[in-house]
């Protein structure tokens, strides 16, 4: 079968880069990819890795090569990158990013780059860097394309091509429209994160507040576990939206702290988000994957962590997150991250059987 593009170049080799190139390799979608980042490391990783046939330092002749480009250098760079990719770009050549921004970052490149039409995969981990980098980041999820009137027949068609390709679901969306909704639904998610991990180290009995942070603070501040410099890159390119959120936010909160002396009243909103929140598409891959926690304890004694992993990986239960919470003399505990609740019972059932206790 013959690959989709002969030569694609991807610009920026970190997680989502990464991801792309090894989908083009692990698909065979692309005869060679070029992998382009001013990181010498980041491109010696990419080739150790399989990611890359071949790296570049630098922009220069070999771009005109190219069927396609990628770029997936942070939202902040996207503008400069064009500009030095433009005059080497064959006039045919397909291009898109995979910036999380869109308004401002489209309008730039689609004048100064052919065929391009701008993306943004719904998909991540607070984990960095090319070498967390997996094709399965992208099966499954929610691709954004935001078409304009400048957009190309042969863009739409191409680049909407290599999502599904990919494995991914296009979706198509203004830029502007883009960006309000994503600074909702992502970019306000984050800056929440921040916040409550702000409340929580500034407090006087923080270490306190540690260790009563149950699963529920965890997976609401799990995004700030992420590259604070490329969040706030993020954040900042998307502020006039942000900021309109942050608003809304501001009005919702003072609503619900009035509703504190109305419990009748609060339930209603609260069974209103219960709503909200069961109806929500279900989506293998989003920004950062919801984990379903369980925590076990354990006896402090050598082959305990071992023996739990055999007993789940016997039982076809794969543990996605693990993290040892306490050490004490007597006993110890470790979290155990599920990706669904359905694994998360049946590991309950099988540690309980093997006698282990679960509070």
């Amino acid at each position: 079968m013959k690959p989709l593009f002969r030569k694609v170049g991807i610009f920026g080799m970190g997680l989502l880069g990464g991801s792309v190139a090894l989908g083009l390799k692990e698909r065979f979608l692309a005869e060679e990819v070029h992998a382009y980042d001013r990181d010498p490391k980041a491109l010696e990783k990419a080739l150790f890795l399989g990611a890359a046939d071949r790296v570049h330092p630098e922009v220069g002749p070999w771009v005109g090569e190219l069927e396609l480009g990628v770029l997936a250098a942070p939202v902040g760079a996207l503008a400069g990158l064009g500009g030095a990719i433009a005059p080497f770009a064959h006039p045919e050549s397909l291009w898109t990013d995979v910036g999380s921004v869109k308004g401002k970052v489209v309008g730039t490149l689609e004048g100064l780059l052919p065929h391009f039409l701008g993306g943004h995969p719904m998909a991540g981990s607070e984990r960095a860097g090319v070498e967390n980098a997996h094709a399965g980041l992208l099966q499954n999820a929610v691709w954004v394309l935001t078409p304009t009137e400048r957009t190309s027949h042969k863009a739409r068609e191409g680049i909407r091509g290599l999502v599904e390709a990919l494995g991914a679901y296009p979706l198509e969306m203004p830029p502007l429209l883009h960006d309000e909704l994503v600074a909702r639904v992502s970019h306000l998610p984050y800056l929440l994160a921040v916040a409550l991990n702000r409340l929580v180290a500034g407090h006087p009995h923080r270490d306190l507040l540690m260790f009563l942070a149950a699963g529920g603070f965890r997976d609401l501040t799990r995004v700030a576990s992420g590259s604070p410099r490329m969040s706030r890159d993020m954040v900042v390119e998307n502020k006039e939206a942000l900021k309109g959120a942050i608003e809304e936010l501001r009005a919702v909160l003072l609503e619900l702290e009035g509703l504190l002396d109305e419990p009748e009243e609060l339930l209603k909103a609260a069974e209103a988000a219960k709503r909200t929140r069961d109806s929500l598409p279900i989506v293998r891959r989003s920004l950062l994957p919801e984990m379903h926690d369980l925590v076990v304890q354990v006896p402090d004694r050598p082959g305990e962590i071992a023996r739990i992993a055999t007993a789940l990986g016997e039982a076809g239960v794969n543990i996605k997150d693990i993290e040892v919470l306490t050490i004490r003399e007597a006993a110890g505990a470790l979290r155990l991250g599920f990706a669904t609740r359905e694994e998360k019972e049946a590991a309950r059932r099988v540690l309980q059987k093997a006698g282990y206790r679960l509070p």
